[in-house]
C-alpha cells in the first residue's frame, strides 16, 4: 500500500512555465519621423524599415508599438521601456540597452549582434526563432522569458537572476552563468546545451537525462575528479 508521501514522491515533478506576454496591438499609425528622441514616448506606432543606425534615444518609451525589419547598428538606447510591443526581424551589432525595461514584448526572428542588456529587466518576453550573438545580460533580471527556436551564441547572464526562463528548440552555446542565481529555469527542451562557465550556478534549473550526461564531463572537471580508464 502506498501511502500520500510516496504518490506525492512517484509524481511527476512540474517545473511552472514562463508566463507568456499578454498585448494586442491596435491599429498602428506609420512613424513619420526622421530619427528617435531621447525620453520621448512612442504610443502607437509601426516602425517598418527603417534604418536606426548609430540612433540616440536614452529613456525612451514604446508602448503598444511594432518595429518590423529595422536596423538598430549600435542605437543607444539605456534605459528604454518597451512595454506591450513586438519586434519583428530586427537586425543590428551592438545595440545598446542597458538597464532597459521589457514587458510584455515578443521578438521575432531577430538576427542581433553584441546587444547590450546590462542591468535591464524583462518580465514576460518571448524571444522566437532568429539568433542573437553574444547577448549580454550580466546583471539582468529575467521573470517569465522563454526563448523558442532561437540561436544563442555565448550568451552572457553573469550575475543576472533568472526565474521561470525556458529554453525550447534552442541552441545555447557557450552560455556564461557565473555568478548567476537560477529558479525554475527549464533547459530540458534545449537542442544543444553548451555552458561555458558557471556550472556551480545551474542549482535551480532543471535538465533532462541526456544533458546530465553530456555534462558529466564538465561537472568531473569542475569538482576536480580524474575520470580514467
Amino acid at each position: 500500500m502506498t501511502g500520500k508521501g510516496g504518490a506525492r514522491a512517484g509524481a511527476e515533478e512540474r517545473v511552472p512555465p514562463p508566463k507568456a506576454p499578454v498585448f494586442s496591438l491596435p491599429r498602428l499609425t506609420p512613424f513619420a519621423g526622421r530619427s528617435l528622441d531621447a525620453e520621448e514616448d512612442y504610443d502607437g506606432l509601426e516602425f517598418a524599415g527603417l534604418d536606426l543606425t548609430g540612433a540616440h534615444a536614452p529613456g525612451a518609451r514604446f508602448l503598444d508599438c511594432a518595429l518590423r525589419r529595422c536596423v538598430l547598428d549600435e542605437a543607444r538606447l539605456p534605459r528604454a521601456r518597451l512595454l506591450d510591443s513586438l519586434l519583428e526581424e530586427v537586425r543590428g551589432v551592438g545595440t545598446a540597452l542597458g538597464e532597459a525595461q521589457l514587458r510584455d514584448v515578443e521578438i521575432r526572428d531577430a538576427r542581433l549582434g553584441g546587444t547590450q542588456l546590462s542591468g535591464a529587466t524583462l518580465t514576460r518576453v518571448l524571444v522566437r526563432g532568429g539568433k542573437l550573438d553574444y547577448l549580454n545580460l550580466r546583471q539582468s533580471r529575467l521573470v517569465d522569458v522563454a526563448f523558442a527556436g532561437c540561436v544563442l551564441v555565448e550568451p552572457d547572464f553573469g550575475g543576472a537572476r533568472l526565474e521561470r526562463v525556458s529554453f525550447e528548440g534552442c541552441e545555447l552555446r557557450g552560455a556564461d552563468f557565473s555568478a548567476a542565481t537560477l529558479r525554475d529555469v527549464d533547459l530540458r527542451g534545449a537542442a544543444r546545451f553548451e555552458p561555458a562557465r558557471g556550472l556551480d550556478r545551474l542549482a535551480g534549473a532543471v535538465i533532462a537525462p541526456g544533458q546530465l550526461l553530456d555534462l558529466a564531463p564538465h561537472l568531473a572537471a569542475q569538482l576536480g575528479i580524474r575520470v580514467l580508464p
